[in-house]
């Protein structure tokens, strides 16, 4: 039910069933799915990641595919389906290909022969990297292992990659917004994977960098794979390569930082610049030579300085001297002056759309108002509500009633008066108070403050507190109703569709058997 995991390990069991008795005839398999990482603490004035629940963009996890599935969805890897931007001179190619089971599009990693010889060490590498689920991420869905043949199975993006917007544009070359955009996301997916133990990225470049549906910009998990078990991963052209690479062949965070550095060069300069060039015409102050003539008179002066300097300190010969994911967050996180702008519009691309399933059943107010993401309606529902449905979920002695439970629920009170005033920030603040004591815990306080955040445009907290009330109430539908919303304001759409008629459904339930029934 909604973010619980009953049905994925039922899948799970099944297919560890279905493994013990093909044995024989497979080398190794994955036997457990990979299950929901915990939900990353982070500050959310840099857009702290929400962890989507299983069924993330229409997959259910991570599934291990056969080789007549893959040969299936791309036509027999047909050479017209190969979208590697070397083509079939690529050393992995990567088709893209659509599932038969459900029609999903998907992009295959096929691995040259002999890069992955051990196979339990090839699952052991993507089911980590498969743990790694964000929105800044073309996240990893699967794999396969069948004789020699190695494969991943990713998210397809269908946009093209930053190196075709920067280097081979035919309509309109990348506004400066959306290079902003672009650096900004693509920082805050390095930082989500360095907080989840997974730092290293191999051969970042902008060929790395793709489009999905909507038009945001997203890192290919396939660079977070080693490319062979001896983890050598450089394929670009030495000029480009971190220095400390050249020396011992291997990748380090700091690395990746420097890669960094090269792809906020492209998006200064739209072309392919040697760091060494670059670095000799910051270091001589020729900052706006970089720039890309086609930008002239449409980009910040001030704003394409504190690139410029971000690029040159990541571009640092030494290591040490480069900066963490987290200060490329911070730094680039204060130029995202558009925010209420949608990729597509700034890519020039149609939007795409994907109608929800609403039920097929009459929707109650509050499904109403959430089925049209109606966010005052939501609020006025909330209002009149109050704290009905929170009956039963503390029960205090008397012994409990300190001072630090009166002022608690006084910061609670100022919270109310906050909230039903609409000065949602101050409600946010309040609520925070009530939450970080942690003596109560109250369902309708995250519902309320998960509102509050929506209406500040901050749909990745909103997330967090709606999941956080169905753990403290996993029966309440108005916890469900508000991941359904915030899930929609994050674009994915099928998982919101899900999420609402989950809703309804116990809804429907409370009204015929009362409540938790």
């Amino acid at each position: 039910m909604g973010c619980c995991q009953s049905s994925v390990r039922e899948k799970s069991e099944e297919k560890e069933g279905n493994q013990q008795q093909q044995q024989q005839q497979q080398p190794y398999h994955l036997t457990s799915s990979i299950s929901q990482p915990p939900i990353p603490h982070t500050d959310s004035s840099s857009t702290p990641p929400p962890i989507p629940p299983l069924g993330f963009d229409g997959f259910d996890g991570f599934s291990e595919f056969s080789l007549s599935d893959l040969k299936a969805a791309t036509n027999n890897f047909s050479s017209e389906l190969i979208v590697s931007e070397s083509g079939e001179k690529a050393p992995n190619l990567v088709y893209k290909g659509r599932l038969v089971s459900n029609r999903e599009w998907i992009a295959v990693k096929k691995f040259s022969k002999g890069a992955w010889p051990d196979p339990k060490q090839f699952v052991e590498e993507a089911s980590g990297v498969a743990k790694l689920r964000h929105p800044r991420l073309a996240n990893l869905i699967g794999y396969c292992c069948d004789g020699d043949h190695r494969l991943l199975v990713a998210q397809f993006m269908p946009n093209d990659t930053l190196a075709k917007h920067l280097f081979h544009w035919e309509h309109q070359t990348l506004e400066w917004a959306m290079r902003l955009r672009v650096a900004l996301y693509i920082a805050q997916a390095l930082n989500y994977c360095t907080s989840q133990g997974r730092p290293l990225y191999h051969d970042l470049n902008a060929y790395r960098v793709l489009f999905d549906q909507q038009g945001d910009p997203r890192l290919s998990c396939f660079g977070l794979m080693k490319n062979s078990r001896d983890g050598k991963s450089y394929s670009t052209n030495l000029a480009y390569t971190p220095p400390e690479y050249l020396r011992n062949g291997r990748v380090t965070p700091e690395s990746v930082i420097y890669s960094f550095g090269t792809v906020l060069l492209d998006l200064l300069s739209g072309k392919h610049i040697p760091p060494s060039h670059a670095l000799d015409m910051i270091q001589g102050k020729n900052n706006m030579l970089l720039m890309e003539s086609h930008l002239e008179g449409k980009f910040s002066t001030e704003e394409a300085t504190v690139v410029v300097n971000l690029a040159s300190k990541c571009l640092q010969y030494e290591p040490r001297e480069r900066p963490d994911t987290k200060e490329l967050v911070t730094t680039l996180a204060p130029l995202h002056t558009k925010p209420e702008v949608r990729s597509h519009i700034m890519l020039g691309i149609p939007k795409h759309e994907e109608a929800p399933s609403i039920p097929q059943r009459p929707l109650s107010a509050m499904g109403e108002a959430c089925s049209r993401m109606d966010l005052t309606a939501i609020h006025q529902i909330l209002v009149s509500t109050h704290y009905r449905d929170d009956e039963g979920t503390n029960e205090l002695s008397f012994q409990e009633w300190t001072q630090q439970m009166r002022d608690m629920l006084e910061a609670r009170k100022r919270g109310d008066y906050a909230f039903r005033d609409k000065d949602f920030k101050t409600a946010i603040d309040n609520y925070s108070q009530f939450i970080d004591v942690g003596t109560m815990v109250s369902p309708t306080v995250f519902a309320r403050r998960s509102l509050c955040y929506l209406l500040c445009d901050q749909p990745d907290p909103a997330l967090r507190d709606a999941m956080q009330a169905q753990c403290v109430y996993p029966d309440w539908p108005t916890a469900f109703y508000m991941q359904s919303v915030a899930l929609a304001k994050l674009d994915m759409n099928k998982d919101a569709a899900d999420m609402l008629n989950e809703a309804t459904t116990l809804e429907e339930k409370r009204q015929r058997g009362g409540r938790g029934s």
